[in-house]
């Protein structure tokens, strides 16, 4: 299966540039994969160049978890990062992820030196 870079996913989201969709589109048409680095790189540049809120980019991985043609990288630690998220939305998307996979792989406390990423279960501030 094909692979995507953060651009891809970012045109597939904002369509912001009517050509690049049409190719991003074009391009995931067949098939691609999404890996966790260019999904959090994905939601870093809509909050930081975007500005979009937590609201917004919550709504934005639920569509690339959903999208037809798009296979998330370990879905399941996605969704349930996902809900993390709605839920502590100042924790950031990527937090949540590094939470979840460590979870999932049972590489657990999470060390962190975070304030509010330490409240969390399964995190131990250090």
């Amino acid at each position: 299966m094909r692979a995507v870079d953060t651009n891809v996913l970012v045109r597939l989201v904002t369509r912001d540039d009517a050509r690049q969709v049409r190719a991003a589109e074009a391009f995931v048409e067949r098939g691609a994969w999404v890996p966790h680095l260019v999904l959090a790189e994905a939601t870093w540049v809509l909050a930081s160049v975007y500005e979009r809120k937590p609201a917004a980019i919550a709504k934005a991985i639920e569509m690339l978890l959903n999208h037809q043609h798009l296979t998330l990288q370990d879905q399941d630690a996605v969704a349930a990062a996902l809900e993390d998220f709605r839920k502590r939305p100042a924790l950031g998307f990527s937090d949540c992820l590094v939470l979840e996979v460590a979870r999932k792989a049972g590489h657990l406390p999470l060390g962190t030196f975070d304030r509010d990423l330490g409240r969390v279960e399964g995190v131990e501030r250090l």
